[in-house]
């Protein structure tokens, strides 16, 4: 694939676009009522957990070809990972619309299937990889104008992040470095965590490192979000976070200016710099597309005006591609050069920690 006769991977065009494609979302009837809410988790039992180092699941797997091995046993850190909404669909289990069960297997199937497979396993080369299942808030929380019941259905989302994190470091973490990693839904829950637990507070110096992307539910991460966690603006930097929003070149999306995007954080995730400077796809090592297949140089990156712009990805066909966001695609077009810089920022942290 890497034979300069033949630039594109053989992977065809569709891969892409079932992607980089939306799920099939629903609008809810129902009002949000607390008390019908489905039951919390237990993250005392494995089975609220869609990643645990000690069970085999979906984080523990690596792409065929890709080079890569499940490193989790020899890892010097931990990733709490916290997953996007996979919640768009009306409820095929319970009667609470408004957030998801975690008793629901077949919603938990599509969790490990596409969000713990494709993004939380960037990690596993370097940290051992902790991800919780949550009572996530559904898709419509996100369109809806009843920015009453949308808040509603992310608090309750937010008490089983902030009860498995908890639960993570009374049992797990045994004075290990964290990573914190999400993507959409996950990174306005993660960044809440972050000022919960870590900013300003004794946990900070635990923290390696923050991936917040995909932050679209609401506005993204701001350079002055945190008192104490800066953006990163070298791939070394430990203690930090990087963040971005994955879009076709020249696109701006319909809330660009009332979301703030102009002024948030943008990474990009070839050169994990802040700069607007153009990094081809031959910097990409490689990404994830359909059914876990590792594509090498899948795309380029450029950040612009607090967007990340890649033209179409360096696929076969890639000249049918016509979408314009690329949102569920954010990590898995990174996925190597993620997994390549968390592990770089882990032994600067340690370095530094000996010192």
């Amino acid at each position: 694939m890497n034979n300069p006769k033949f630039p594109y991977s053989v992977i065809p065009v569709a891969i892409l676009i079932i992607l980089s494609g939306c799920s099939k979302s629903v609008i809810l009837q129902s009002r949000y009522l607390p008390d019908n809410a489905p039951a919390a988790p237990d993250y005392a039992k494995a089975a609220y957990w869609a990643a645990l180092p000690t069970v085999k699941d979906a984080a523990d797997s690596v792409p065929f070809k890709s080079g890569q091995k499940d490193g989790q046993a020899l890892a010097k850190a931990d990733v709490f990972f916290i997953h996007p909404t996979i919640y768009t669909q009306q409820p095929e289990f319970g009667t609470f619309e408004w957030n998801a069960d975690v008793n629901d297997a077949a919603l938990n199937q599509r969790v490990d299937n596409s969000t713990i497979l494709n993004q939380a396993t960037a990690f596993n080369g370097s940290c051992k990889v902790y991800a919780p299942r949550y009572r996530q808030a559904h898709y419509y929380s996100f369109v809806t104008q009843n920015q009453a019941e949308s808040e509603k259905a992310m608090n309750l989302a937010y008490l089983d992040i902030k009860a498995a994190f908890e639960y993570y470091l009374k049992n797990y973490q045994n004075d290990r470095p964290i990573v914190i990693a999400s993507h959409s839904q996950g990174t306005a829950h993660a960044k809440r965590l972050l000022k919960e637990f870590f900013d300003g507070k004794s946990l900070r110096k635990k923290l390696v490192f923050a991936y917040l992307v995909g932050d679209i539910t609401g506005i993204p991460v701001q350079p002055d979000e945190f008192k104490t966690i800066k953006p990163a603006q070298t791939p070394d930097e430990s203690g930090g976070f990087a963040a971005w929003h994955t879009y076709a070149r020249d696109f701006f999306p319909a809330k660009y200016t009332s979301n703030h995007f102009a002024t948030c954080v943008c990474t990009n995730p070839l050169t994990w710099t802040l700069t607007e400077d153009y990094a081809s796809q031959t910097l990409n090592k490689g990404g994830v597309g359909l059914k876990f297949a590792f594509i090498p140089h899948l795309a380029d990156a450029q950040v612009h005006q607090g967007l990340l712009w890649i033209n179409k990805p360096y696929v076969k066909g890639r000249s049918l591609l016509r979408n314009k966001v690329w949102h569920t695609a954010d990590i898995n077009l990174f996925w190597q050069s993620i997994r390549e810089n968390v592990a770089l920022r882990i032994e600067n942290y340690i370095q530094q920690e000996q010192k």
